[in-house]
């Protein structure tokens, strides 16, 4: 039977804070295969787990990431916002996903420099749009790529050539039977965010897909289990 990989994202939400440590090792423990995580850098340069530009939503705190350097950042969440190396160690022999949410050249630089000064570089891929991940590209010719695409339309060959993507990674409504075959096809893998009721899981895995990022891990298990 074929593998689908159950990846949780930002860790465990609906039970702990995204993006954190305890997230990380609620998901793991409640069965992820993989866990995604968003990284942005610090004014300093430290890469951090925050999904938005600021910290309002999460911590109450109206200031812009990249205006603060990481010791202020520790300060004002409490040590509640983890670097990137942190959550490597927690995430133990796991794969790790890595969503790059306003990523510049800089940024991608000091991201994929941490995975690989961690020796995580057999365990993490990582996903966002085509500009993105043709930066992680240069900075790593060996990465493991999810291209993050929004259209119905597949991507042109010559950006497939440029990123060379491992997967094609689609938001879970733009997921037909065709894509998937197609993707197969042309020797890639195809992964699918977010979804999170069982009725749309089903459904993806009936058309064939080989990874699905939920917010809901333990609906995910019990369709895979089901199986």
């Amino acid at each position: 039977m074929r593998t689908v990989t159950a990846v949780a994202h930002r860790g465990d939400p609906y039970r702990v804070r995204e993006n954190t440590l305890p997230s990380i090792a609620s998901a793991l423990e409640r069965g992820a295969d993989a866990v995604e995580i968003d990284v942005r850098t610090t004014k300093d340069g430290v890469p951090v787990l925050l999904h938005d530009d600021t910290l309002k939503r999460l911590w109450d705190v109206d200031r812009p990431l990249a205006e603060l350097p990481h010791a202020e950042v520790t300060e004002v969440t409490g040590g509640g916002v983890p670097t990137l190396r942190r959550a490597l160690m927690a995430a133990g022999a796991h794969r790790v996903m890595i969503d790059l949410p306003g990523a510049t050249e800089e940024s991608v630089r000091k991201v994929v420099g941490t995975v690989r000064e961690c020796g995580a570089g057999e365990r993490v891929y990582y996903c966002a749009g085509p500009v993105t991940m043709l930066r992680v590209r240069r900075a790593d010719p060996g990465a493991e790529i999810a291209l993050t695409w929004t259209k119905p339309a597949p991507p042109r060959p010559a950006l497939v050539d440029a990123i060379k993507p491992r997967w094609l990674n689609y938001r879970f409504g733009l997921v037909r039977s065709d894509v998937v075959a197609r993707a197969h096809r042309d020797g890639l893998l195809v992964s699918a965010w977010t979804a999170d009721t069982a009725r749309t899981q089903r459904r993806l895995v009936a058309y064939g897909v080989d990874s699905i990022t939920t917010n809901r891990l333990d609906a995910l298990r019990g369709v895979l289990s089901a199986r």
